[in-house]
C-alpha cells in the first residue's frame, strides 16, 4: 500500500514539472514573439531613424519610418506581437506621435523580463513593480510638464516641429507644422480641447511638390480632364 502511494506521489511531482516547463516554454515564445516586432521597428526611431520600404500585397510601395504606419502594414500572426501593434495604434490614437518609442519600450522592458524570469522572479513580481515603476514615471513626467495654452499658437507650433523631425518631411516642417496647427484651430473644439482628426483630409496629388502644400478651409474637389 505505501509502495504505491509513494508511486503515485512520484507521478504527481512529475506533472507539476512538465507543467512548469510548458508555463515557462509559453512565457518565452510570447517574449520572443513581441520582442521580434520591436527589433523591426527599433532602427526607425528617432531624427537619425532609416526609413522602411514596405510593398503591400497589392503591389504598392510606401516608404515610411512612422512605427503606426509600419506595423500597421506587418501581417502579424501572434497573439503577443500583436499586442505591440494595439499599443502602437492606441498611441497614435491617443498622442498622434511616439508610435515607435512605445513599442521600442515596451521590447526593452520584455527583454529585461526575459532575464529576471530566468533568475526565476515570479511574473506577477515583475508585474507588480511595472506598475510601481509606471506611477513613478508618471509623476516625475508631470513635475517637468507646463501647460500649453491654445491661444499660443507659435508654442503649437514648436510642438508640430518636434513631432515632425523624426518623418520624411522632417526639412520641411517650418511649412507643414503651422499648416497644421491652423488645420486643427480650425476644427477643436475649446471646451473639451477635442479634435476630431476626421474633420481634417489630407488630399495628395501628382505634379507638386511639397512646397506646394496649402490650406484650404473649405471643401476640395477633383477636377477630371
Amino acid at each position: 500500500m505505501s509502495s504505491a502511494t509513494r508511486a503515485s506521489t512520484s507521478s504527481g511531482k512529475g506533472d507539476t514539472k512538465r507543467s512548469d516547463d510548458k508555463q515557462r516554454d509559453i512565457r518565452l515564445t510570447n517574449l520572443v514573439a513581441a520582442r521580434s516586432v520591436a527589433d523591426a521597428i527599433r532602427t526607425s526611431l528617432g531624427p537619425k531613424g532609416m526609413d522602411k520600404m514596405i510593398t503591400d500585397s497589392g503591389g504598392d510601395v510606401i516608404i515610411t519610418n512612422d512605427g503606426a504606419t509600419i506595423l500597421s502594414k506587418m501581417e502579424v500572426r501572434h497573439p503577443a506581437a500583436k499586442m505591440l501593434v494595439e499599443l502602437s495604434k492606441s498611441q497614435d490614437i491617443e498622442a498622434g506621435d511616439g508610435t515607435t518609442s512605445v513599442v521600442v519600450i515596451a521590447g526593452a522592458l520584455l527583454e529585461k523580463a526575459e532575464e529576471l524570469l530566468e533568475k526565476g522572479i515570479h511574473p506577477m513580481a515583475l508585474s507588480d513593480a511595472w506598475k510601481l515603476a509606471a506611477a513613478k514615471s508618471c509623476s516625475i513626467l508631470r513635475g517637468m510638464s507646463y501647460p500649453v495654452q491654445l491661444r499660443d499658437k507659435s508654442q503649437l507650433i514648436k510642438s508640430a516641429v518636434t513631432s515632425l523631425s523624426s518623418k520624411v518631411v522632417s526639412q520641411y516642417s517650418n511649412l507643414l507644422a503651422p499648416l497644421a496647427v491652423d488645420a486643427v484651430m480650425h476644427v477643436i473644439d475649446e471646451k473639451s480641447t477635442n479634435v476630431d482628426l476626421r474633420e481634417i483630409r489630407v488630399v495628395t496629388r501628382l505634379g507638386d511638390t511639397i512646397e506646394n502644400t496649402e490650406l484650404i478651409n473649405g471643401l476640395v474637389f477633383n477636377q477630371e480632364a
